[in-house]
């Protein structure tokens, strides 16, 4: 078994366990499927997960130190400057907790008892003192990034979004506004020669965290419920989960050897009936 991926985790990290809390990215996956949700949560089998992007986590590091930068001397970005966000990178003792992995901001959800949880990577703060939630992004594409428009962009301001919330729920006046910086790398150089050239750019995301109170009321009755949710609807996990199900359980049958019959005793009733 892979040493990265181990399928069966331990009963205090599920529901109802002492570790468990809920991350933004359980959220997120309740959004996308809530058996997926139940199966990782309740019954403790989570999805495979992706190998992680080196490259991707080594931008969202150099960013985070660019920006610690001008935190400590308490200034404003260049790319602040260019395209006219009058703020400042947040400084808080608490930053560096809240922008590490399984930690993060978290608030204990009263109507469900929830903790939920989420690292966010950067946060700024404008003149009015409200805090502006930052994520960083970084990928290659030929043209350059200035909208997220695309249907798994959603899954991107839903992550925004819960922060937002989280920062509201442990009393901080929170901007509606937040921003992408978007770190892309160019391929339309001559030769690579060991450097990767980046267009950053700066996509604002008006954040409504309206949502998120009734579905963690959702994922509340999900958990409490002994019925496992159906699958959704263009959810690929479920439909390979199904598919191999079944043409498993056929092999199985083929190969299964065939059922001994059952010698039967003969009866007086039955040498009534034969000899009658």
């Amino acid at each position: 078994m892979s040493d990265y991926y181990k399928p069966n985790r331990k009963p205090d990290w599920n529901y109802g366990g002492n570790k468990w809390r809920l991350s933004r990215s359980k959220i997120d996956l309740f959004t996308e499927c809530a058996r997926c949700f139940y199966v990782d949560n309740k019954l403790g089998v989570a999805r495979p997960p992706g190998f992680p992007f080196n490259l991707n986590s080594a931008v969202d590091a150099l960013l985070k130190k660019e920006f610690d930068i001008h935190r400590v001397a308490k200034n404003a970005h260049p790319i602040m400057k260019q395209y006219g966000v009058d703020a400042v990178p947040f400084e808080h003792p608490s930053m560096n907790i809240w922008r590490e992995n399984f930690k993060g901001i978290t608030h204990r959800h009263e109507p469900t008892g929830f903790t939920v949880s989420g690292a966010v990577d950067d946060i700024w703060v404008n003149p009015k003192g409200e805090l502006i939630v930052v994520d960083y992004k970084s990928t290659s594409k030929d043209e350059k990034i200035e909208v997220l428009d695309k249907d798994w962009h959603d899954g991107y301001k839903r992550q925004m979004e819960v922060y937002q919330w989280l920062l509201r729920q442990n009393g901080f006046k929170v901007a509606d506004q937040g921003y992408f910086v978007y770190a892309n790398a160019g391929r339309d150089k001559k030769a690579f020669d060991g450097v990767l050239e980046f267009d950053v750019t700066l996509v604002p995301h008006k954040g409504n965290a309206g949502w998120v109170e009734g579905t963690l009321l959702d994922i509340k009755r999900c958990l409490d419920d002994e019925k496992i949710p159906n699958p959704a609807d263009d959810c690929d996990y479920c439909r390979y989960r199904e598919a191999t199900g079944r043409v498993l359980m056929t092999q199985h049958q083929k190969n299964a050897p065939p059922t001994p019959s059952k010698k039967r005793t003969r009866t007086s009733s039955d040498a009534d009936t034969l000899f009658s």
